[in-house]
C-alpha cells in the first residue's frame, strides 16, 4: 500500500440525508474545490459523474423534503 492510501483522506459515498455531506457539497459550490472537504465521495451507482450523481441525490432529498406524502 503507497503512502498515499494510508494518509489520504477516506472513501465515503455521499448521503443526501447526511446534513454534512450536504454542507461539504455547499462548501464545494462555494469554492469550486474539495481541497478543505476532510472525506472523498466515490460514486455509488453506474454513473460516470460525481457532481451529476450528488446533485440527483439532492433533487430527490429536497423534492420529497417538499412533497412529502400525506
Amino acid at each position: 500500500m503507497s503512502k498515499l492510501n494510508y494518509f489520504g483522506r477516506p472513501w465515503v459515498v455521499f448521503n443526501a440525508n447526511d446534513p454534512q455531506h450536504r454542507e461539504w457539497y455547499n462548501q464545494f459550490q462555494l469554492n469550486h474545490s474539495w481541497g478543505h472537504c476532510p472525506v472523498r465521495f466515490i460514486l455509488a451507482d453506474t454513473s460516470s459523474n460525481l457532481i451529476t450523481q450528488i446533485q440527483r441525490e439532492l433533487v430527490k432529498f429536497y423534492m420529497n423534503e417538499e412533497f412529502q406524502s400525506a
